[in-house]
């Protein structure tokens, strides 16, 4: 079941609304079928007005995101797994010289979330990897993007491979923490990313971090998660023209080897 949506924190009630929902959706934890909670709860729990969710859905149902049903067995229902990325209002939320940050953040968490993943993943979270790719794979050799690009059905199936690796921890704060960094990595790969990697280094690298994470090496976690990461930093200290810091902070190394 997915928790409970949070409180409004922003005068943007009404994109935020939007914002809430979709990306539960994009993160795969509202599927196509599921049943929305009714409007007065959303209001209850999103602490804004009933018209303002119904506003909110409206555009969602525009996108082909929702359907609306009527009468009292109705409701909103999922009708797509994939948002149209112009229905989401996030990006402004981002300063340019915020996105090294985002990429620093990135490569302190990651490659820890990918390690922790291999030492508690059981075979249903390998599975979710699996098919997360496969699906990739699917929509590379489809010619039908429908409403939704090929970009955007690929990127929120990369968002629900990466959250699948911290499912796989099995700890909810690891969940919550990737949850902000993919929030705010996607808009750093849209101010960064100019030029995509390509379909076949994407599947690749997520094939690669799979069998790393299931052979339970931890260098080999390491090795294949900085490759991953390394796309994107690339194109960030490209158009930025500084380099972003790699190396090991201090007081994240073992008491023995502190300078």
């Amino acid at each position: 079941m997915s928790p409970p949506f949070s409180p409004v924190q922003t005068r943007r009630t009404f994109e935020e609304a939007v914002d809430q929902i979709a990306e539960r959706i994009q993160f795969g934890e509202l599927r196509v079928g599921d049943q929305l909670p009714p409007e007065r709860t959303l209001a209850a729990q999103m602490q804004i007005s009933r018209p303002t969710v119904r506003e909110a859905l409206k555009v969602l149902a525009e996108s082909g995101v929702v359907e609306v049903r009527p009468g009292p067995t109705g409701g909103a229902f999922v009708l797509s797994e994939f948002v149209p990325r112009v229905v989401i209002h996030r990006r402004s939320e981002l300063r340019l010289n915020e996105v090294g940050g985002v990429l620093e953040a990135r490569r302190m968490l990651e490659p820890r979330v990918a390690q922790l993943a291999a030492v508690h993943a059981g075979r249903a979270d390998f599975e979710t990897m699996e098919r997360t790719i496969a699906r990739q794979v699917r929509i590379a050799a489809s010619g039908d993007a429908g409403v939704v690009t090929h970009e955007d059905r690929f990127l929120a199936l990369d968002q629900q491979f990466h959250l699948a690796i911290a499912r796989a921890t099995g700890n909810s704060t690891v969940v919550g923490m990737m949850r902000s960094l993919l929030r705010r990595l996607d808009i750093a790969r849209d101010m960064a990313l100019h030029e995509p990697p390509t379909v076949e280094w994407s599947l690749d690298i997520h094939q690669q971090t799979v069998d790393a994470i299931r052979s339970q090496d931890m260098a080999r976690i390491e090795a294949v998660m900085d490759e991953h990461m390394s796309e994107l930093e690339r194109a960030w200290q490209r158009d930025a023209g500084r380099t972003l810091g790699r190396e090991l902070p201090d007081f994240l190394r073992p008491l023995g080897q502190r300078t």
